[in-house]
């Protein structure tokens, strides 16, 4: 078991049937979890129908109440985790994200060194079909001030198509990501870079969902912007590498393992 993708829903029962096929048509041999909030429009009812034609592929978890989208992930994580998946993909089930795309984001974390490869609307070759200028606006607004504030090099952090080694999700430590909503996306990118972690970012289109309701909201932009400010802060007195004990002692966890094994090699 090699790529899992890891698809919060909630209410995406015109969009669940296509994505689930367009993913699986692609022939590379990517599983899918669905994560479902107690979608009321039966969409955990129809991935459960699918699941007979995708058998050992498609998964779903269902969970009661909308409990928010970086829980939803979190959630999703640690079941890839525990389940040996090499490489965990974070999307969109509305099609703003192209599941070709997939493909791209793999290769560069499998092949070009990345230890997290995201999906950016903000760099060369990237761009975003049907916002409103207002909407565009204020995502691009929203990716300047985390830029300056948290000092991350990243042109798209609050970008939610990702794709990251488990290296990295075994590394963070998950319990201490503390925002659900648009801020977590800023949060997992800024968990990873302050760890050390190869971030690449792939030029995407992102297009605007066609059918359903958007979960955009005036509490989640208020989470973004204030929760930027927390997470600058918090990172004076925060480290985000989960302990692990091995032999009563604490040891970092894989990623410092890693390292410490191609100093000693190098000596």
């Amino acid at each position: 078991m090699e790529k899992l993708v890891v698809i919060p829903t909630y209410n995406e029962k015109e969009n669940i049937t296509n994505i689930l096929h367009a993913i699986f048509n692609l022939g590379e041999g990517f599983h899918v979890l669905v994560i479902d909030d107690g979608s009321p429009d039966g969409t955990a009812q129809i991935v459960k129908d699918l699941q007979q034609k995708f058998p050992g592929q498609l998964f779903i978890e269902e969970r009661k109440g909308k409990l928010g989208l970086g829980t939803a992930y979190i959630h999703g994580f640690k079941w890839a985790i525990s389940r040996n998946y090499a490489f965990i993909f974070e999307m969109d089930a509305d099609f703003s994200h192209n599941p070709n795309d997939l493909i791209r984001l793999y290769d560069a974390c499998k092949n070009r060194g990345a230890d997290v490869a995201i999906g950016s609307r903000y760099v060369n070759g990237g761009g975003v079909v049907n916002w409103p200028k207002n909407r565009i606006a204020l995502s691009k607004g929203g990716s300047l001030y985390t830029r300056l504030i948290t000092w991350m090099p990243i042109k798209d952090p609050t970008a939610g198509f990702v794709c990251y080694r488990k290296e990295v999700l075994e590394t963070i430590n998950l319990d201490a990501i503390q925002f659900v909503g648009y801020a977590f996306q800023i949060e997992m990118k800024f968990a990873s870079w302050k760890l050390g972690f190869k971030i690449k970012e792939v030029p995407i289109i992102f297009q605007d969902r066609t059918y359903g309701v958007s979960k955009m909201n005036k509490g989640i932009i208020k989470e973004g912007v204030i929760g930027v400010l927390k997470l600058r802060w918090n990172s004076l007195f925060k480290n985000y590498r989960k302990k692990v004990k091995n032999s009563g002692a604490e040891i970092s966890s894989l990623k410092s393992i890693r390292q410490n094994e191609m100093l000693a090699e190098s000596e």
